[in-house]
Formats: C-alpha cells, structure tokens, sequence
C-alpha cells in the first residue's frame, strides 16, 4: 500500500473532481467512506439534475478555517493498494483512512471534534482520496511536518492489520522517483532516460571517483551536466544544483535539480564527508596524477609543484649531482610532540615507494623512458590489487564489527561504480544500480568513518584515476570481481540483521548479479561452439571461424 500527499487551496474543485467522471471514466460510484463524522451524514445529496450538492460539506469543511480567519488550506491524500491484493469493503478503508489521520497526528483517535475536519472518499480502482482542512476545531494549527513518513508508518501498519502486500519502509534512503509529468515529457520529447534519473546517474559517477570538489565539479563539465552553485555570506559552498542543456520548462529556462532532490545521499554536506582523506591519501592521488600526466621527470615535479606538494628530492652519495629518489608533503603537515616533547614542527615527508610500489623514481623512469602514455600492466594489476585488498577489509569489519560497518557499506557503492567503469564491466554497472540504496544509512545519517572506509574510498580514487582499463577477462580483474562480490554480500546480511528490508534486499539482488559474473567469467564454456562473424564471406571454413572469448 502506498500513500502521496498533496497540498492546495480549493476543497470545493477537489470534491467536486472525486465526485466527477475523472478523466477518462475512471471513477465509479463516488461515496464517502470516513470522516470526521458518520458518512452517511456527510454525503453529498443528489439535486434534481442528478449532480451531487456539495455546499453543506463543503461549508463544514470550511468552517474551522473561517474561524481562526486563516485562508482555506486543503490536506489531499491518496491511498492505493497494490494491485495483487484484493479488493477492500468501505469498512476496511474506513480503517485505512482513521489510522492515516491518526498516525499523521491531524486527526487523532478521540479527537474527532477537536482536530481537523475531514472525509474520505471512493471512487474504484481499490484506492481512496483523504480531504482534509487544515485548521483545527479547537482554533489550533495542524501540524503536518513529516506527514509523508508518519503515512509511511499507517500504511505498513494496516498491511500487517489486514494481511496486504507489505511494502518497504520510508527510512529516506530510496532516491527520488520522477514525477508522473517528468515521465510524461520524456514520453513525448522521445528521450532516451528521464532527466531526474539521467542526472542522478551522472553526479553519483562523478562523486565516486572525485577526490574534491574541484574535481567532482570538473567531471561533470567533461559529460555535459550544467551546475549551479548555493554559497554563503561567507563565499563557502552551501549546497548545488545540476541541469541538462535539452531539459527546459516551457518559457525556455533551465530546470534545476538539487543533489537533495536526486538522492539522499547527494547533497553537498555528504558529498565533502567523501573527500575526506588522509594526508598520505591526498600525496598519493597527487603524485599518481602527476606521474600518469607527465612525459618525463622534469614535467613531473612541476606538475607536483602545481598541486601544491612540496618536494624534496634525494640525491646520490658517490655521484652528488645524480638524483636518486623523491619525498613528498603538503604545506602545514607537521608532526605533534611526542611524550617527551621532541618532534613538534617537523615537517612530514612521504617517500614515493611508501606511497604505492610504482611510484618510486627508477619505476616512473622506467615508465617515461619507454614513452608510456597509458597505465602499465603492473601499474593496473597494482590498483586492482590495492582495490581488491581494500575490499576484502572492508568485508571482513562489516562482519567483524557491525556497529561501525556502515561507512563501508556506504563505500561499496562507489568501489562498484568504478570498478564498473574501469573493467567496462556493464554487469557491476548495473549490481552498482541496484546497490544503492543498501548503502545509505536510514533518515539521512552521515555514517562513523572507519580505517577501512577510508581505505577503500583511497583505492577507490586511485582506480578512477586511470579511466577504462581493459576489457579482458584477467586473473586480477576476476578476483576484483570476487571480493566485491563478498563485500556485497557482506553488507546483505548486515541489512538483514539491522532489519532494513528494502536495503537488504537491494544488496542481495546485486550479491547475487556480482555472483553470476563472477562465475561466468571463471568458467569457460564445457564445448565452445565456433562463431561465424558477419564480415566473415560465405562458406568460409569452420576451422577458420573464431572462437569466443569471455570479455567485461
């Protein structure tokens, strides 16, 4: 059973509409089922024309807001069951619509002649529609804050009361569904995906491989997304909104989007707690930029000074003029005093190789020397292997430690995106999908870092870095494959135990997605069969025809 509330200011039209034929002659045998008094009292009579006369129901409905001199404001909801359930009596929506008015606090049990006035009514299709003013008959004000989640509440309540369909609860991690009028544009412009949805898409790729704001703006400007941004009286970033060129209102204007109205997860207060990081994070994302974008060791250490890393560089005892190795750190790294008080003001360096492997000089010499443009084979199996190890620590403390699992379920769903991206891996494209919402923490809390969060947000970074990979199936890509696929599964049985069933199920769906990829790509086929190609001319030998291959 689902509820949506709507707001206006004419409970005259409204009523009037109920009672009407709709808009294709969808509506049958209007009549009131509740209210704040017997319905049989309240029914609109019919006139002498056979039309209802509403002015007895509407005066009372309106009355209470004359009292208090307050403008006529109408409370609308509507209430649908699913369509597998059964039919429900008039007595049976009776109750659906007194525990909605109750558990939305406008109308509570015992309080029919102080609360609001209001009515429910029936038209067919196994739905009915709440009319309520909002103004008490005590000459209070209803509240109505939260009333979107308190008619969460009433409909699951009534679905266990009268064994219907249950339906998720409204714990504020699904994101935001399009409106009925986006889904009908996309209809009639003939657009490949919704506005809303193609957006969402587009900033949650860009936020899982941005490693600051900076970044995350300048990856949407590379795929065409329009961003405006909300500051403060103090110049800070207070919030965003993204656009597309093609989606306009009719008058011509952009139609905006706030990263709110896409995702719980994607205001802007949530996007920084993602570019949170180490400093050994920040060096190492910095110098690995560097070291991908540079041609030999002279661009690289300008390209680091542009960044804003200091460098110091580490020369050889028997040939004073030859440079050896680098360190690295950021303006203001220093360390703390120690217990003896020594220590206090040094500046802290970082060597390449304690950064990554290949980051060491006579690594990145090497690479310049052979005119590399693109990431080696080593250098890639080294992000897989950092990714994969990430993974699987990450996995091991959401098992291990419950209580603070939730920032690495929260990271997961970034190590998917890339990971996605990276193998160009349409499969982990569309677990990471189905993922999302498992990982978002309920009623919009920001998760507890952990150290394996941040360690796999790290690797995460350091993946994106390198664009699309490969498309074949390798032994370290598999097992990439295979420690997401456990970290998945990991945050499965988390859900499950936290008793988020709607988070839970959406990460078993993606568990068992990442499970079949895995499998598949670890299996050859028993007896391959040979693959004749188009462009192959007729009658062509079978023994020249190619087998397939198993690819991302």
């Amino acid at each position: 059973m689902i509820g949506k509330v709507r707001r206006g200011g004419r409970v005259a039209g409204l009523l009037r509409y109920l009672y009407g034929p709709g808009k294709a002659n969808e509506h049958v045998n209007p009549h009131l089922v509740a209210g704040w008094r017997d319905p049989d009292e309240l029914e609109p009579p019919p006139r002498a024309d056979g039309k209802r006369d509403f002015t007895r129901l509407t005066t009372l409905l309106r009355q209470p807001c004359a009292a208090i001199g307050e403008a006529e404001r109408v409370w609308h909801c509507i209430v649908r069951a699913a369509p597998q359930d059964r039919d429900l009596t008039n007595a049976e929506w009776a109750r659906v619509a007194r525990e909605v008015m109750h558990r939305t606090g406008l109308a509570p049990y015992g309080q029919e002649a102080e609360a609001v006035r209001w009515v429910a009514v029936h038209h067919g299709d196994n739905h009915i529609h709440i009319v309520a003013t909002l103004a008490r008959q005590d000459g209070g004000k209803a509240r109505t804050s939260n009333d979107f989640y308190r008619l969460r509440e009433a409909c699951r309540a009534v679905e266990a009361a009268l064994g219907l369909r249950r339906t998720a609860p409204g714990d504020r991690t699904a994101a935001k569904r399009p409106t009925r009028a986006e889904r009908e544009k996309t209809g009639r412009r003939g657009w490949s995906q919704i506005p809303r949805e193609g957006l969402r898409r587009q900033v949650v790729a860009a936020a899982a491989g941005a490693a600051s704001s900076e970044d995350f703006l300048g990856r949407l400007a590379q795929v065409g997304v329009r961003v405006r941004l909300r500051r403060r009286d103090d110049g800070k970033v207070a919030g965003y909104a993204v656009a597309l060129d093609h989606h306009r209102t009719a008058a011509g204007a952009l139609v905006w989007y706030g990263g709110g109205a896409l995702a719980p997860d994607l205001t802007w207060p949530k996007l920084c707690v993602r570019w949170r990081r180490t400093p050994r994070d920040e060096l190492r994302e910095k110098v690995a930029v560097a070291a991908r974008d540079a041609r030999d060791e002279q661009e690289f250490f300008r390209r680091l000074a542009e960044q804003g890393v200091l460098v110091r560089l580490r020369h050889s005892q028997t040939h004073p003029g030859e440079v050896t190795g680098y360190a690295v750190s950021l303006p203001g790294l220093t360390r703390t005093a120690d217990r003896d008080g020594r220590g206090s003001g040094q500046q802290v360096w970082y060597a390449g190789g304690r950064l990554a492997d290949w980051l060491t000089l006579p690594r990145l010499r090497h690479r310049w020397r052979t005119g590399g443009e693109d990431w080696t084979r080593a250098e890639r199996e080294a992000l897989y292997g950092e990714a994969t190890r990430a993974a699987s620590a990450a996995a091991a403390r959401i098992r291990d430690d419950p209580a603070l699992a939730d920032d690495a379920a929260w990271v997961a769903a970034d190590a998917l995106r890339v990971a996605a991206a990276a193998l160009g891996n349409p499969v982990l494209a569309k677990a990471a999908e189905e993922y999302e919402r498992a990982a978002r923490t309920p009623f919009g809390r920001i998760p507890t870092p952990s150290p394996e969060g941040i360690r796999l947000r790290s690797a995460v970074r350091l993946l994106a870095l390198s664009g699309v990979m490969s498309r074949d199936t390798t032994l370290t890509g598999v097992v990439l494959v295979g420690a997401l696929t456990s970290l998945v599964s990991a945050v499965a049985d988390l859900r499950r135990v936290q008793q988020h069933a709607a988070q839970a199920a959406a990460a078993r769906q993606a568990a068992n997605r990442l499970l079949t990829q895995v499998t598949v790509s670890a299996t050859h086929p028993a007896h391959p069969q040979p693959v004749r190609l188009p462009q192959d001319p007729p009658g062509q030998p079978e023994s020249t025809a190619r087998e397939p291959r198993h690819a991302w």
